[in-house]
């Protein structure tokens, strides 16, 4: 087996001690909806199974009267139910809710069976990026990436030094503008990126071996409550911890490669969304060029039966 670059796959998903219990997020607007959400969150991933109050209780991080009282709220509304074991799992009327929801996604449906077919393929993860507003979201992951940030509904801001693939086609204003926000030290090698982003037709994140644990920890800090100017320093921080890119001089006998993304455009060509492949691994030149290719083929597949967007 191939050796992966990123190795926190767990990271932040650990059961909160029971001093944490029932601790809100500072600042959330509504603390007793979030404790709702948690829970058919959780239960959502786990859809074909039944989970116990207990497990509940310990994977959200939610007192046991807190669980029990959301629980049997949700319950005789029919958004979950309850077997005779007393265990709980996703309602009808959830799922009723969640198909009425897929009319929103259209990209979504159609890109789902072209991400299986690359994943079974070129024998990797897959997941589906979309863009909304200034933020790109993951709506479909394909496999089981080994990085723990890759999961649906995972929000990325659009900013350097990441999601090049959305600008590299963009027009030169639009560049310039994103280009202006990045670390000054990394613009003039970020323009270059994104022009070979434009020849070969995707791009490629790549990190220095030693830098992932501290990459992750940092990441998880920048994602957590914190002021504006303290996450602006960490992003700084991080920015310094990423190799940006493959250059075509840079390329050896093995290259790692954390994901490959490739664009989907809509009627007018702007990139709306992106297919990205999660090899995590070291890969020789013609390896990492032979999953680009099945990477952008997938994303052109999708672009061409899709109805416009």
């Amino acid at each position: 087996m191939t050796p992966t670059i990123s190795r926190a796959e767990r990271a932040g998903q650990e059961p909160a001690p029971d001093s944490m219990v029932d601790a809100e997020i500072p600042g959330a607007a509504s603390p007793p909806t979030q404790r709702v959400v948690k829970v058919l969150e959780l239960l959502s991933r786990h859809a074909t199974d039944r989970l116990s109050l207990a497990r509940i209780v310990r994977e959200a991080g939610l007192s046991r009267a807190t669980a029990h009282a959301v629980l049997a709220q949700l319950t005789a509304d029919g958004w979950t139910v309850r077997d005779d074991d007393g265990c709980y799992g996703i309602g009808l009327r959830l799922l009723t809710v969640a198909r009425r929801a897929e009319a929103a996604f259209p990209l979504r449906r159609t890109a789902v069976p072209h991400l299986r077919d690359l994943s079974g393929e070129a024998g990797v993860p897959v997941f589906l990026a979309e863009r909304a507003g200034d933020s790109i979201v993951v709506t479909e992951v394909v496999g089981n990436p080994s990085a723990g940030w890759i999961r649906p509904g995972r929000r990325l801001p659009l900013a350097p030094p990441v999601c090049r693939e959305f600008i590299a086609w963009a027009p030169e204003p639009v560049q310039q503008a994103w280009l202006a926000t990045a670390d000054p030290a990394h613009r003039d090698r970020l323009a270059r990126v994104l022009a070979e982003i434009r020849t070969r037709g995707y791009s490629v994140e790549r990190l220095v071996d030693d830098s992932t644990p501290m990459l992750e920890v940092l990441a998880g800090l920048r994602d957590s409550p914190i002021t504006a100017a303290l996450r602006a320093q960490l992003g700084s921080v991080i920015t310094e911890l990423i190799t940006i890119d493959y250059l075509p001089d840079e390329l050896g006998p093995e290259n790692a490669v954390v994901t490959l993304s490739a664009p989907i455009r809509d009627r007018t060509g702007a990139v709306v969304a992106a297919v990205v492949s999660c090899p995590d691994s070291r890969l020789s030149a013609r390896a990492l060029s032979e999953l680009g290719a099945a990477t952008v083929g997938a994303a052109d597949r999708i672009t061409s039966s899709g109805p416009g967007y």
